[in-house]
């Protein structure tokens, strides 16, 4: 729900952009048609009937058992960048389903480029041979928990300039982004575009290193003990701290290792849930009648497997005497 919420919110970019942007679900049709009318869903909402593409792209989420009758046949969740042939030119899957990717990531990938948002939070330094900005990047510029966000570094170097990736030699400085943030931050890979080869005769050595504008991409998200997923909404921004270190050279002076700090405060969006939970402080209750829906995914299920129909219905009634933190209601 969150994801196709927030592609929503992205949506006009995909269209200025010039991108198509379908999504692919194993709700049957009225489900998502009802889905699309109560959340103003305005890019199509195709149906896997029985999960079968699904299964044919090698997808299917083999951690959900039989036995979890309503979820079932769901995807590892991610998206196919297709260019106008029709071949996949990009993937985006992340290692968690509980982090998902925005809106603007995908078109990132389908454009080839990263699109700064100028809604986004950003600090910057002032050097004129070396300005260096940071955004958050996603989301309208907001952090959601489970969603996977971009802190984008991005490099203007002057004319003649270059700055090193790994590996250097011993002396010299490649590029490097330390992100720092509270309890419950998370930081994954860096994305780096592609270098050019510098070759050094008289050190018998070749180096990669980047010119004019770079951007360096690191995805960041957070858990549900810095904003909960049922909604209790932190009362000030994110602050996330970077140090980012360089060292910058042209064809006849490699200048001094330099090392930059930049803060970015990002506030918190609402979190959209289902109306299977009580309205807290930040959580935004979608209007569809989210319970009915769960019911027909159960019958659905109990057809398909009683016995696992039957074990989920227990556990389900297990779970919901429990509060949020998984304690039992009345217990401290």
């Amino acid at each position: 729900m969150t994801q196709l919420v927030e592609l929503r919110d992205a949506y006009k970019k995909f269209q200025a952009a010039g991108v198509k942007l379908y999504a692919i679900s194993y709700d049957r049709p009225d489900e998502l048609a009802e889905f699309a009318a109560h959340h103003d869903i305005n890019f199509p909402l195709l149906s896997d009937k029985g999960s079968r593409l699904i299964r044919q792209l090698g997808i299917l989420n083999t951690h959900v058992t039989r036995d979890q009758v309503p979820f079932y046949g769901i995807p590892y969740p991610g998206t196919y960048v297709l260019n106008e042939q029709g071949v996949i030119t990009g993937k985006l899957f992340g290692r968690n389903h509980h982090a998902r990717f925005t809106g603007e990531s995908m078109l990132d990938s389908a454009l080839g480029e990263i699109l700064i948002g100028e809604d986004e939070p950003m600090a910057s330094t002032d050097d004129e041979q070396v300005n260096i900005t940071a955004v958050w990047h996603g989301g309208g510029g907001t952090v959601k928990a489970s969603v996977v966000r971009e802190i984008v570094v991005r490099f203007e170097l002057a004319e003649g300039l270059h700055i090193y990736d790994e590996p250097v030699p011993q002396g010299m400085v490649a590029t490097r982004v330390e992100v720092t943030g509270p309890e419950g931050f998370h930081t994954g890979d860096m994305r780096k575009p592609a270098t050019h080869t510098l070759e050094l005769p008289e050190l018998d050595t070749a180096l990669q290193v980047w010119s004019n504008q770079v951007d360096l991409a690191i995805p960041v998200w957070v858990d549900d003990s810095v904003v909960s997923l049922l909604g209790e909404q932190a009362e000030v921004d994110l602050e996330i701290a970077l140090k980012i270190h360089y060292q910058a050279c042209d064809d006849q002076v490699c200048h001094i290792p330099q090392s930059r700090d930049l803060t970015l405060r990002v506030p918190f969006a609402s979190y959209t849930a289902p109306n299977l939970f009580k309205r807290v402080a930040g959580l935004d209750i979608s209007a569809m009648d989210s319970q009915q829906l769960m019911k027909r995914k159960i019958r659905r299920g109990l057809l398909r497997s009683p016995i696992g129909g039957l074990r989920f219905l227990r556990k389900m009634a297990s779970d919901m005497k429990k509060g949020p933190m998984g304690k039992r209601r009345g217990s401290s």
